[in-house]
């Protein structure tokens, strides 16, 4: 391309071939919320269907303003605030590049939608928690709706925002390797629990065991239509990257990870992430119900569930949150609580961990393979108390670093009690693995 701009001419425009729907169009990191991030490829027909498809189901007139607080490297930047919005000559007001992630913006956000008439805007739970606790200085009339997604919206970050600023929040469902959205609710049609109604020429289903699910049924939801993306990136032939979806796409249905049903009337409703599950003795917990009821707290601001190993149950649940300043609220209260808000004992935390911050990836998903690390770090503290230095995972092994002096055979036994593939090592030499 740099190419054809220095030899080109002044008085005419010599455009390279026009391309293709089959041909990349880009390529996006993926959320990374259960561990290391991947490289998916978009066609030009997946975010031109995408962007069509936002465009004809939104119910902004032409001329509405959009407000764009999302880093322009995810993909609900590029096609929800972006594309979409030019489909029907409509305006985005673009935040910097730094966008809700600048703790400045916070202190002006409704001044800037009231001067800017802004009509919707787009954000991840996160945002919309910090925004329950803005004081609205500006006139809101503009807003329509604001539209939520990337990750689980807690029911109570719903209550909080929608109480604050009388704005209806809007779910929807997407993710990355569908180009964006699949699923949207919008003002008048929200169903409670539910993410809404599939976009335009997609197709959502419910699957387990290799079967179609009947209506109302958990299972692994699968999507199929013309935004499935063409595969992850890899090194090819010659160094070229190509496109790989195996694994990902069968028959071209998409295996998304998520847990949810599909209704008899086309709502989608998310149950958890496959990966999230915590599987307590062959018992699955959704964390989301964990979550939830430590959330109903009113000192709780942010709530994450985890499975930490354990020897007899293979993991058991527990909880990291963040409260308020001042909250007198300790972690054995919030146990108590979080135990009789939950809808069976078995899903009852261990432990809950008051932290300053949860973790959470570049564009604001809550990140839970740091929570595990951290648990995993503390039951082998505790196990090894004079001997671990340090606990990492990744894909899918645990590595603990140990001490110089530390004893194999009680590291070893120590490790064998849980259900994890593991290496250790000491800080200077290779260990064993199983």
């Amino acid at each position: 391309m740099e190419d054809l701009a220095l030899h080109a001419t002044s008085d005419h425009l010599d455009a390279p071939d026009r391309p293709g729907p089959d041909d990349l169009a880009s390529y996006f990191h993926t959320g990374g919320t259960t561990g290391a991030p991947k490289l998916a490829a978009h066609t030009h027909g997946n975010e031109v269907t995408m962007a069509w498809s936002l465009a004809a189901t939104s119910p902004l007139d032409e001329g509405a303003t959009l407000l764009a607080g999302l880093p322009l490297f995810h993909v609900n930047a590029l096609l929800v605030t972006g594309l979409a919005p030019l489909f029907r000559g409509q305006r985005t007001l673009w935040t910097g590049p730094l966008g809700y992630r600048d703790p400045n913006l916070y202190g002006v956000i409704w001044k800037l939608i009231e001067k800017y008439q802004v009509a919707t805007m787009s954000g991840v739970p996160t945002v919309y928690s910090v925004l329950s606790q803005i004081p609205v200085d500006a006139d809101l009339s503009s807003l329509r709706f604001a539209a939520v997604g990337a990750s689980p919206l807690p029911s109570a970050v719903r209550h909080a925002f929608e109480q604050h600023t009388g704005v209806p929040l809007c779910e929807g469902y997407g993710l990355t390797e569908a180009t964006c959205a699949s699923a949207r609710s919008l003002p008048g049609s929200i169903r409670a629990g539910s993410v809404g109604q599939r976009l335009p020429y997609q197709q959502i289903k419910a699957v387990a065991d290799g079967r179609d699910l009947p209506a109302g049924q958990n299972g692994v939801l699968m999507i199929s239509g013309p935004t499935v993306f063409p595969g992850y990136l890899r090194p090819g032939p010659g160094g070229r990257p190509v496109t790989e979806p195996a694994g990902k796409v069968i028959d071209g249905w998409l295996d998304t990870g998520d847990l949810g049903r599909v209704d008899t009337d086309g709502y989608v409703y998310l149950t958890g992430r496959a990966k999230d599950l915590i599987i307590r003795g062959g018992h699955n917990i959704d964390p989301s119900v964990i979550e939830d009821a430590l959330l109903d707290h009113p000192d709780v601001t942010g709530a994450s569930a985890v499975g930490r190993p354990d020897p007899h149950s293979g993991e058991v649940p527990i909880a990291y949150v963040t409260v308020r300043p001042g909250a007198g609220v300790d972690e054995t209260d919030l146990c108590a609580w979080a135990a009789a808000g939950v809808p069976e004992p078995a899903a009852a935390p261990k432990d809950v961990h008051i932290v300053s911050e949860l973790p959470v990836t570049a564009v604001g998903k809550p990140f839970k393979p740091t929570l595990r690390e951290d648990a995993l770090r503390r039951v082998l503290a505790g196990d090894l108390p004079e001997a671990v230095l340090d606990v990492t995972t990744a894909d899918g092994w645990l590595t603990v670093i140990v001490q110089e002096s530390a004893d194999p055979a009680s590291v070893e036994e120590t490790l064998s009690r849980y259900a994890v593939t593991w290496a250790w090592r000491t800080a200077e030499s290779e260990g064993a693995e199983q």
